[in-house]
């Protein structure tokens, strides 16, 4: 599965930033989770929503980061998340940070879906994977 991918903006603060005005490296991750979380929100899934009543909860299960090229403070960036494979537990995305046509940033992540209590894998529920289907 494929899906359409969902962009966020992002603009760069100077609390972003290292002292030379470059995006710190880690901050990225946080861009990328953003983009994610926004995309579940889009649909009309809240995580806490999903917590209290599904009894699950989300977590990164592994990512792969390639730094391309470099975000400067106060810039305007997008981050892109798109879902590219869904199994019983566990989502895949792939995800960018642009600046117009110039590629800053990509992962890949894999994120599973663990039961809010014991922590253990469980099921991503029906409804959910059939949104993501039909929205992204």
């Amino acid at each position: 599965m494929k899906s359409k991918k969902f962009i966020w903006p992002v603009r760069i603060y100077y609390e972003d930033t290292d002292a030379g005005g470059v995006v710190y490296h880690s901050n990225y991750l946080n861009f990328f989770e953003r983009a994610r979380t926004e995309m579940l929100r889009a649909m009309g899934v809240e995580q806490n929503e999903l917590k209290a009543n599904a009894g699950i909860v989300f977590v990164v299960r592994s990512m792969q980061v390639d730094y391309l090229r470099s975000a400067r403070f106060n810039e305007l960036i997008q981050v892109s998340a798109e879902v590219v494979l869904v199994k019983k537990t566990s989502l895949t995305f792939e995800q960018l940070t642009t600046r117009g046509d110039d590629v800053l940033c990509k992962s890949i992540a894999r994120i599973a879906c663990l039961d809010a209590n014991t922590l253990r894998p469980k099921a991503i529920p029906e409804n959910l994977i059939e949104l993501l289907k039909n929205e992204y």
